[in-house]
C-alpha cells in the first residue's frame, strides 16, 4: 500500500478541481493506497505567507509530504500559471523535499490554451525540489467538470477516462517503487 498525499492548490471548496480530487482519491483508495488530503487554503495565511516552518500545521502538512510515496500537485490555472495559494506552499517544502518521490500534476482550466502551465510553470519548481519522476497527469477544461446542486461533480466520460489510465499508471509506478524499496 502506498502513501499518497493530495495538495489541494484551490482557493475555494466549490472549485471544480475538487471533482478531480474526489475521483482521484476514491479510486486511488479503492486501489488500497493511503490517501492523505492537504487543502492549502486551510492552513493558516499568516504562517504560509511568512513562511513560518515553526506553525504546527506547517509542519503535520510537511511531515505528511515527508512520509509519502506519492504527492498529487492539484491546481486550478490562473493567468496561465497554478495558483498562488499553491506557490506559497511549495516554498515551504524542504530543497530536496520531493526527491525519491512519484509527482502527479492536476489541474483544471477555463481552456486548453493553459495546458502547458503544468511544463512551464509547475515542473521546474517542483524538479528544484528535487523531484525526478513527474508523471504527465491530467488537464481538465472547466466545462468537463459538472457541479451538480448537491455540491458534488460529474465527470465528463472523457475525463473519467483519462484519470482512470493515468491514476492506474500512478499505482503502477508507486507499486513498482516499493518493490524497489522492499
Amino acid at each position: 500500500m502506498a502513501k499518497i498525499v493530495i495538495l489541494s492548490g484551490s482557493v475555494a471548496k466549490s472549485s471544480r478541481l475538487y471533482g478531480l480530487i474526489g475521483y482521484s482519491r476514491q479510486r486511488l483508495q479503492e486501489q488500497g493506497n493511503d490517501v492523505s488530503l492537504i487543502d492549502i487554503i486551510d492552513l493558516p495565511a499568516d504562517d504560509l505567507i511568512r513562511a513560518n516552518w515553526n506553525s504546527a500545521p506547517v509542519k503535520e502538512a510537511l511531515a505528511l509530504i515527508e512520509e509519502a510515496d506519492g504527492v498529487i500537485v492539484a491546481s486550478p490555472v490562473y493567468k496561465a500559471a497554478y495558483s498562488g495559494v499553491l506557490k506559497t506552499f511549495l516554498d515551504l517544502i524542504p530543497q530536496k523535499g520531493l526527491e525519491r518521490k512519484v509527482l502527479y500534476p492536476l489541474f483544471v482550466g477555463g481552456s486548453i490554451a493553459h495546458l502547458l502551465a503544468i511544463d512551464y510553470a509547475l515542473k521546474p519548481v517542483l524538479s528544484s525540489l528535487g523531484a525526478t519522476h513527474i508523471l504527465g497527469g491530467v488537464y481538465a477544461v472547466d466545462q468537463s467538470v459538472t457541479r451538480l446542486d448537491n455540491g458534488t461533480f460529474e465527470l465528463a466520460p472523457e475525463i473519467s477516462g483519462r484519470l482512470d489510465s493515468s491514476l492506474d499508471r500512478l499505482a503502477e509506478e508507486l507499486a513498482g517503487k516499493q518493490k524497489v524499496v522492499s
